[in-house]
């Protein structure tokens, strides 16, 4: 009996432990294009995350950072998806192309 009680015990706090790992490494960083705005306007993330933006406009818009901080989008059409692993320590303020008084800005932490 006491056997079978400390494999349950044992199986219950992997199961337990895997779901902590499974919530920490999905954690996502989007920002949605909606109604020609970038939504949230500012995020904070730290450095080695990922940031994904989706357009959910009709309009098609790109994502083009300001300083060349990092590789800009193409056009990304109604609920495509763009993706970029944030890199050093920084402020990055980017824009849309087409409509570029939509812009937003990523603070990157260490």
């Amino acid at each position: 009996m006491c056997a079978i009680s400390f494999l349950n015990l044992s199986i219950v706090t992997l199961g337990s432990e895997m779901k902590e790992t499974d919530i920490t490494s999905t954690k996502q960083n989007k920002i949605e294009i909606k109604d020609f705005a970038f939504d949230p306007q500012t995020l904070t993330v730290k450095s080695g995350e990922k940031i994904t933006w989706i357009n959910r406009d009709e309009e098609p818009h790109t994502v083009v950072s300001v300083e060349k901080q990092f590789k800009k989008s193409t056009a990304l059409d109604t609920d495509q998806e763009f993706t970029i692993t944030a890199d050093a320590p920084g402020t990055y303020t980017y824009f849309c192309s087409v409509h570029p008084k939509m812009t937003g800005t990523i603070v990157v932490e260490k």
